[in-house]
């Protein structure tokens, strides 16, 4: 019996050691005393040689790799911190192991191929360009040039994109006081048009209005000159329909002028012309 129990259970542990699973999100390579003699892509229950063989299993999935920030030079001279990062998947897990071993090792030779490309790119290009359109197009020569050399790791490049691209920090603020200077000038520059366009509106408008009073006045001095012709020629009609009637009416005025204050003192010669018609009301003839 107890022999029987011992070759069951070598059974179940050659069994156990003999079977291996792949998952749907894996690739597996079968290593025979750490030499790879077999690739397995398929998902499944898979048989391998208990003891002489041993299976590595690496993600099938797209893989990230997020790169510290390098700095860089753009083509224009100006430095760039680009934050960028990497997607990528592993396609020949033979070649993989053979030359990165791992994910570590391969994230280890990734980072100083997308670190040379980055800067082979943005050097040929400027910082205007990356912060333009044409910054798509920038991303996807990095991603050529860095796909083409990681192939021989056994993996494919699928995306390098720039998540953020600024300048130095001490740039930053030097181009913000310099950016602060100019608007400042800019505002003084219209500050100073606009002052000089309301002085010429207000010299245009103190001209015309000088203008309009001129001839407002003109306009007034033949107005007056019209109307007093026209008082005068009335005068004169009157004056020729009946002399008596307008010298009496004339001298009524006068008194009235002359005496309608009652504090009025005249002292004049009774026979004086100004008397004439109190002396023709007195029964006296006038001049």
């Amino acid at each position: 019996m107890a022999l029987a129990g011992v070759l069951i259970a070598l059974a179940i542990v050659l069994g156990y050691s003999s079977v291996f699973i792949v998952r749907q999100t894996e690739l597996a390579l079968v290593l025979q005393l750490g030499e790879p003699i077999r690739v397995v892509r398929e998902p499944g229950l898979k048989f391998k040689i208990p003891f002489l063989q041993n299976v590595e299993y690496f993600d099938r999935r797209v893989l990230d790799y997020d790169p510290p920030a390098e700095e860089v030079i753009a083509a224009d001279q100006k430095r760039i911190v680009v934050d960028a990062y990497t997607r990528f998947k592993i396609v020949d897990p033979l070649r993989f192991y053979q030359t990165v071993g791992s994910e570590l090792g391969v994230r280890n030779r990734l980072g100083a191929l997308v670190n040379a490309s980055l800067r082979r790119v943005i050097g040929n290009v400027t910082l205007a360009s990356i912060l333009s359109t044409e910054r798509a197009a920038i991303m996807e020569n990095i991603s050529k040039q860095v796909n083409k050399e990681a192939r021989d790791f056994g993996i494919d490049v699928v995306d390098v994109r720039i998540r953020h691209a600024d300048l130095p920090e001490a740039n930053n603020q030097a181009i913000y006081a310099r950016m602060q200077s100019e608007r400042e000038r800019e505002a003084k520059e219209f500050r100073a048009q606009g002052a000089e366009l309301a002085q010429r509106i207000r010299a245009r408008a103190d001209r015309e209005k000088v203008v309009i009073l001129a001839e407002a006045q003109r306009q007034a001095q033949i107005t007056r000159g019209e109307g007093d012709a026209e008082s005068v020629r009335i005068y004169a009609e009157a004056y020729d329909k009946d002399r008596d009637f307008f010298a009496f009416y004339r001298s009524m005025q006068a008194y009235r002028d002359a005496l309608g204050d009652g504090d009025t003192t005249m002292v004049l010669a009774p026979d004086s012309d100004f008397f004439q018609f109190f002396n023709v009301i007195s029964g006296k003839t006038g001049k």
